[in-house]
């Protein structure tokens, strides 16, 4: 078919019918696009479809998010408070220049603090080299001793021929004053600070209380504590850009961490005993605070800094420790205060012995000083930090009970705070327990028994038997002991008896705690139901202690030692729980039915050992039975009589000299005994680490 020729191509564009069809569909290609606020709304309708296609999804998914650490979250960007001040030096005083030193005595100096960040690359790779070549050296001196012995006497003669110098300089100075660059953001950047100089400004300032020179010593301290960052270590010495030994260095900071609260306060005339913030508050707007203010926040911000790089505990904990003395300034900088929470939280966690301490003590008091106003956050923080380390079973199990008890320390604080907020997380306890059970998955379940899943629950359970007599926390006990008892249900086999243990013991402890009655005997005697058959003669591996573990390795069930820990654990925790209740005016009718079950248990076990502690146990709550039943009989009044009920034999139980009560401590001192054997077979040797904000990791020598 040949072409169409103009006018007929101008009539079929005009009026055929398949071109008016491919028409319309170019025009609706080419519409106007739709406008950014019509995307995002089609984009998030797509979304929303995409993950909520029906309501059953969300229902099953709000329980798919199995982290314990979930529950809280907090913008850690927020800035509290004006916090906009320059990190840069102090401007100096002129008349304290002679003490530092003259400008030429460092050619070589890099920089002040805002030339330092640039060059941190360039430094770190400066560090690597310097630290190639210590090594180098230090390998030469090994090799050859009187290599060793001229580097020494090298340099003693430099140091003294410097010390010779300086003091010469500083004797000559003291007749006239240099002059002083007033260009300059701060005077002493650039100029070498010596011992000398040092002891000079810390004498000027005890004596005298002489801000300019505390400036000067301030400034020299942040700069200690910020080059300590890039410092190079090499055989225990540290060189930083400013300041000439590590005996200067240590000056500078043993002063400032020992003076600078006591000098503070007398500028501002606050007795030593005050730590009520309100004392430094209500001088924010008076001149005196004004020209102080400064040097404080200074101060503070280098030793926070501090903190967040030093690796030495011993360090760690003094800082720390000379912090809490200037509690009352903190709550003039929120900012510094929340970052000193952070870090201090983070050594509370990681950290060991008097660290671990003096960090919690700080959190402790600021809590105290600050009316509850910092009470949530430092709640989340802790409560994070032991959730994230109570999963570390390597780590001493001692710590992880200071951390709890610290943690329940701290939440007794505020206890009507507090109670809310257990709610929330024993809810979640709860709704990963549910989810466990309804859809038996592998991860859900793994997460219920965990290290993690157990220290929470212990957790509450230590809050709630601590304040339960004092708060109204039934609505929590209740909720705890279901979960508890769940717990102990989900997991029925052998290999779980660790763990079917410490639910029974928690539920001991919470009805001692609280008085109300805590059914656990067909927990204990499903214990018993276990497998228990004659000795095979061998006595196997050392079983493990059951405090340190959660689930036994399977060849341990068929070996002597657990049978043995079935048996005399089931009697100790039901003798705990019976002598809880052994006053008691219906404790003939508690005790009938375990008994029934534990004659039925002493009939079918042929091993002589565990007869006789059954056999014995059942005498015991025998003779306690008719001992009640006999005071029983000789009371006069009635059942319904509650407040008679509640005062039976109050008075022999203050006594404590029934045959029951003393059976019961007989029962427990051999059981401590026996823990403490199996836990000395079981310890050895092993390591720790401690890792350090700044990413750093101190390793440990432990004794488990």
């Amino acid at each position: 078919m040949g072409k169409l020729g103009k006018k007929a191509r101008k009539f079929a564009k005009k009026n055929l019918q398949s071109v008016l069809r491919n028409k319309r569909k170019l025009n609706s290609k080419f519409k106007r696009k739709a406008s950014k606020r019509d995307n995002q709304d089609i984009e998030e309708n797509l979304e929303n479809d995409a993950t909520n296609p029906s309501n059953e999804r969300i229902v099953v998914e709000e329980f798919q998010d199995t982290s314990l650490d979930a529950l809280f979250s907090e913008d850690d960007s927020e800035v509290l408070g004006d916090d906009s001040d320059s990190d840069g030096f102090l401007s100096e005083d002129s008349s304290f220049s002679h003490v530092i030193g003259s400008d030429n005595e460092n050619e070589n100096y890099i920089g002040n603090s805002n030339g330092a960040s640039s060059l941190s690359v360039q430094n770190k790779d400066i560090c690597a080299d310097l630290l190639k070549k210590a090594k180098k050296l230090n390998k030469l001196k090994e090799k050859d001793p009187g290599f060793s012995k001229f580097l020494e006497s090298y340099n003693m003669k430099i140091e003294q021929t410097e010390d010779e110098e300086i003091s010469s300089d500083d004797e000559k100075s003291l007749d006239r004053v240099q002059p002083v660059d007033n260009n300059s953001a701060c005077s002493h950047v650039g100029k070498l600070l010596t011992s000398a100089s040092v002891d000079s400004l810390c004498k000027v300032i005890k004596e005298q209380c002489n801000v300019p020179a505390l400036t000067c010593l301030i400034n020299a301290y942040r700069e200690a504590c910020h080059n300590d960052s890039e410092a190079i270590s090499v055989s225990g010495c540290v060189f930083t850009h400013g300041i000439q030994k590590s005996e200067t260095f240590c000056k500078i900071l043993m002063f400032m961490l020992h003076e600078a609260d006591t000098t503070f306060r007398r500028l501002l005339g606050i007795s030593s005993s005050s730590s009520r913030k309100e004392t430094v508050l209500d001088l924010k707007n008076t001149t005196k605070w004004l020209s102080v203010r400064p040097l404080i926040k200074s101060y503070i911000r280098s030793t926070v800094f501090l903190l967040n790089q030093v690796t030495d505990s011993e360090i760690l904990a003094f800082s720390i420790c000379r912090l809490r003395a200037s509690i009352i300034f903190l709550f003039a900088f929120p900012s510094l205060l929340r970052n000193l929470l952070k870090i201090s939280v983070h050594l509370w966690a990681t950290g060991h012995g008097s660290l671990s301490s003096h960090s919690f003590l700080i959190i402790h008091d600021i809590v105290s000083a600050s009316s509850s106003n910092w009470f949530d956050f430092c709640f989340v923080k802790t409560y994070k930090a032991f959730i994230n380390h109570s999963q570390f079973v390597e780590r001493k199990f001692e710590h992880i009970h200071f951390l709890r008890n610290s943690f329940v320390e701290l939440c007794c604080l505020d206890v009507q705070k507090s109670s809310n907020k257990a709610m929330t997380c024993i809810l979640h306890l709860g709704k990963i327990l549910q989810n466990g059970w309804q859809t038996k998955k592998k991860e859900v379940v793994k997460t219920i028994c965990s290290w993690q899943y157990i220290n929470c629950i212990d957790l509450w359970v230590t809050f709630i038997s601590a304040n339960i007599h004092d708060y109204d926390l039934q609505p929590l006990l209740y909720m705890i002991v279901q979960i508890i008892n769940g717990v102990a249900l989900l997991f029925p086999g052998p290999r779980y008896l660790p763990l079917r243990l410490r639910c029974i013991q928690w539920l001991n402890k919470l009805s001692g705690s609280s008085g109300v009655f805590i059914p656990v005997t067909s927990l204990v005697l499903d214990v018993l139901e276990y497998k228990i058959t004659k000795d095979s003669g061998k006595s196997g591996k050392v079983l493990q202690p059951m405090s340190t573990t959660i689930k036994l390795p399977k060849h341990w069930l068929k070996s002597r030692g657990f049978q043995e820990e079935c048996v005399s654990s089931a009697i100790e925790l039901l003798s705990e729980h019976f002598a809880q209740w052994s006053y008691h005016i219906s404790f003939p009718e508690l005790a009938t039915a375990p008994l029934i079950h534990l004659k039925k248990v002493f009939e079918r076990t042929s091993v002589e050992s565990f007869r006789r502690v059954i056999k014995r146990f059942i005498d015991q709550v025998e003779l306690n039975i008719g001992f009640v039943q006999k005071k029983r009989e000789e009371v006069p009044f009635s059942p319904k009589d509650q407040q008679s009920v509640e005062s039976f034999l109050q008075v022999e139980k203050r006594n404590g000299n029934t045959p029951f009560t003393q059976y019961y401590k007989s029962i427990m001192n051999k059981a401590s005994s026996r823990k403490s054997i199996s836990n000395r077979k079981s310890s050895g040797k092993g390591k720790k680490k401690m890792q350090h904000p700044n990413g750093n990791i101190d390793v440990v020598a432990t004794e488990s």
